[in-house]
């Protein structure tokens, strides 16, 4: 099948699609992980975007459902240099994706797009399969929306509230795009979970008197998740705040901090952090928007810088009992550095 990705600056590439034929429009934006192809996928974290794979061979394994991070594959498109046809499990990604609707390319020189991209910072993009007609994949990306734009967070948050039982400290989740696998490490600590709608009210919240606040991953400019600012700002100092990923956004914003959108984001399982005492963490990361250090209020503190840039990768305020961090300590698959610090210190905080 024929394809061809379009770029906001002129640049187009053809390649082989797989998938299903059709055309996708959103940020091209890279990954460098080696593994866990579909937990990046299905993360609702990519939703308007399409992802590029920066190791050469995606789909060895097939479609491994059981480690899905949601229900469905919320890249818009895939990018490879390579697809493995004969994997050790099946489906296939080929035939995943076309069951699915979703477009793919493969035969494509990611390394030089990646370049691009670390030059130039993130484009637009758009993705056609079942056609190799360069000026119109160019145009289709120019017309293609400006992520920060776009309300991305209403479509991956869950349309209403629900909850989770157990036995241990009661968690109010809002969700944003929330991953499987932060739902698992709460629950494997026992917790009572009410996972929350984006926009649900600080006294809805309150009506089930939890016992700590969590605000979740997400996609898009957390400037746009104005509910979630709002509901965080009236509860920081009433309970514990915790966030991963969007969830250190939107409480840098709820604090009156600012976030910026960076040249072209962190995404991979092979991110190097440094915490305040001094010890270094591989992390996986998926974003593109980060806290601004200098504009966080007196009493926050930051707690985790990239080493790669020295952007912000965590910080706390003690006096509102609040912690977050930019990197997903619950990734999977990816390394398992920060799991059990992040996740015991945020129980450990909860009176």
């Amino acid at each position: 099948m024929k394809a061809v990705l379009g770029l906001e600056d002129g640049t187009s590439v053809v390649g082989t699609g797989f998938g299903a034929e059709g055309t996708s429009v959103g940020e091209l934006v890279f990954s460098t992980q080696m593994g866990g192809y579909m937990e990046a996928l299905t993360d609702p974290s990519y939703n308007g975007q399409i992802l590029m794979f920066t190791f050469p061979l995606i789909g060895n394994y097939g479609v491994d459902r059981k480690n899905f991070q949601a229900k469905r594959v919320w890249a818009g498109g895939c990018i490879t240099r390579e697809l493995c046809n004969r994997p050790t499990v099946q489906p296939d990604i080929a035939t995943f994706f076309e069951s699915e609707g979703i477009p793919g390319m493969t035969g494509v020189d990611t390394r030089k797009l990646t370049i691009k991209t670390r030059e130039h910072g993130t484009l637009r993009a758009a993705l056609v399969t079942g056609s190799d007609d360069r000026e119109e994949a160019v145009r289709l990306a120019r017309a293609a929306p400006d992520i920060s734009t776009e309300d991305l967070i209403p479509t991956v948050s869950c349309p209403e509230a629900y909850h989770i039982p157990g036995k241990g400290k009661k968690v109010a989740v809002i969700d944003l795009g929330i991953k499987k696998n932060i739902v698992l490490s709460l629950l494997s600590r026992g917790s009572d979970i009410r996972v929350y709608p984006f926009n649900t009210r600080a006294d809805e919240i309150l009506a089930h008197r939890p016992d700590a606040l969590f605000i979740s991953n997400g996609p898009g400019d957390p400037e746009r998740a104005v509910e979630a600012v709002r509901t965080v700002s009236e509860l920081a100092g009433q309970l514990p705040v915790f966030g991963i990923c969007m969830g250190i956004q939107i409480s840098a914003l709820a604090l009156g901090g600012r976030t910026y959108k960076m040249k072209f984001g962190h995404r991979g399982a092979n991110q190097p952090v440094r915490n305040t005492d001094g010890t270094v963490a591989i992390t996986t990361q998926n974003h593109g928007f980060a806290v601004d250090a200098e504009s966080l209020p007196e009493g926050a503190k930051v707690t985790y810088i990239n080493l790669n840039d020295g952007s912000v990768e965590g910080f706390e305020d003690r006096y509102l009992n609040m912690t977050c961090v930019q990197f997903h300590p619950e990734a999977h698959a990816g390394p398992h550095d920060t799991e059990k610090p992040f996740f015991d210190n945020m129980f450990g905080r909860i009176p």
